[in-house]
């Protein structure tokens, strides 16, 4: 079983050094996938919603301007992000997730939280909604990563060092049920199932837990009549293609009319009112009829290709001593590639109905948001890796002139 921690030892704070020059040390795979993504989303945003915008606000581009300008705050967030210290995150994990449960608590007392479609998952501020599951599943990946580096040891030897961040993770996964956001929770847990498996934890252990908590998710779908009723529709949509098979039936029916290329961008027909959240949830689904199954592919190659960069990252990272920018990029890695999956799933039939966005491409605001904060921490722990390699060539060769990595005065 890997072990990142324990194969780890606490470098000096190279982080701390102010001299890193972004340009020639970015990493332009992470950098290149993100801004497809983004730009892929807009375009799609701005065809899925064309109808349903005209018809609510008169104004057919009305979401695209929305989702543009969120593109653009999140584009300086990244920038924003990248300047801050790896040790910054590390020291403050703790603050950040605990932070983001009491707001996970406040969201459900009743006149505080904002209630759409049934779930209470948002604090409206007039001007914008803040939804806290977004962050919150960012915030626990910096918080278990912290933790997974202090508690090296007392994770693989001691029963208690595993069941504390589990405690965490039951905590504020139960507090996304009861909004009702059962999608959230299952992105939740299994990011963090994944960083503790990762941190070296004993496969008793994990295993225990892991069935533990299938059996309590199992349970809880089928005590709700909301969620059963879900999952009744997902396994045979068609047999009440008008009520609770409706959405699936609707995304089954364009993913299928998408064919082998496609009707072209803007040519979708369930986007015109029959299939409920195209612009959100469904997403992909729109996607699929307009490119067809080769456009699928290429996205799905997409997510594939930034999961597969934020391992390398993760393995070199570790490789030059950096155990928490390991997890960090092993957390976005995953965070992101679950939730993709799921979503993809849910479009596709795999998955019962969830309220889970595609990271990247689907509109709305806090998801758009909080996932390119994770991009900016990836692409942090790229550059502080290669601040310390090249910190490492100095001590090697002082005299030497012969590298491409550049720092500049401040």
């Amino acid at each position: 079983m890997p072990n990142l921690a324990g194969q780890a030892v606490r470098a000096d704070s190279i982080a701390a050094q102010p001299t890193i020059n972004f340009a020639p040390n970015i990493d332009r795979w992470i950098l290149m996938l993100y801004l497809i993504l983004i730009v892929i989303g807009l375009v799609m945003v701005a065809s899925a919603s064309i109808a349903i915008a005209d018809q609510q606000t008169q104004d057919p581009f009305y979401y695209a301007k929305r989702q543009f300008l969120r593109i653009l705050l999140s584009l300086m967030l990244v920038w924003l992000v990248c300047k801050i210290p790896l040790e910054f995150w590390k020291n403050y994990g703790m603050a950040l997730m605990l932070s983001s449960i009491v707001l996970l608590g406040v969201v459900l007392i009743p006149g505080v939280g904002h209630t759409v479609n049934g779930s209470t998952r948002w604090l409206n501020f007039g001007v914008f909604t803040f939804q806290i599951s977004e962050i919150s599943k960012l915030f626990l990946v910096i918080y278990l990563g912290g933790y997974l580096v202090r508690r090296s040891e007392e994770l693989q030897n001691n029963t208690m060092g595993f069941i504390k961040p589990m405690l965490v993770l039951a905590f504020a996964s139960g507090l996304l049920i009861l909004e009702p956001d059962f999608g959230a929770a299952a992105v939740l847990l299994l990011t963090g199932l994944g960083l503790v498996f990762l941190g070296g934890v004993r496969f008793w252990h994990f295993l225990v837990f892991l069935t533990g908590t299938l059996a309590i998710m199992i349970l809880l779908a089928v005590s709700s009549p909301y969620r059963l009723a879900r999952i009744t529709s997902f396994i045979d949509p068609w047999a009440d293609p008008f009520n609770s098979g409706f959405q699936l039936t609707q995304s089954l029916i364009a993913i299928g009319n998408g064919g082998w290329f496609g009707n072209g961008l803007g040519g979708s027909i369930q986007k015109l009112f029959y299939l409920p959240e195209a612009h959100t949830d469904f997403l992909f689904a729109i996607y699929a009829e307009e490119f067809g199954l080769a456009g699928t592919v290429f996205l799905v190659s997409l997510y594939a290709l930034f999961a597969i960069r934020c391992f390398t990252i993760s393995k070199i990272a570790l490789l030059g001593r950096q155990a928490f920018g390991a997890y960090m990029a092993y957390g976005v890695g995953l965070l992101i590639t679950i939730q993709a999956i799921i979503n993809i799933g849910v479009n596709l039939g795999a998955f019962p109905t969830k309220g889970l966005t595609l990271p990247f491409v689907s509109y709305g605001g806090n998801s758009i948001i909080s996932m390119s904060l994770a991009v900016g921490l990836v692409l942090r722990v790229y550059l502080e890796y290669k601040q310390a390699e090249y910190d490492s060539s100095q001590v090697k060769s002082p005299r030497s002139r012969r590298y491409t990595y550049h720092r500049v005065s401040t």
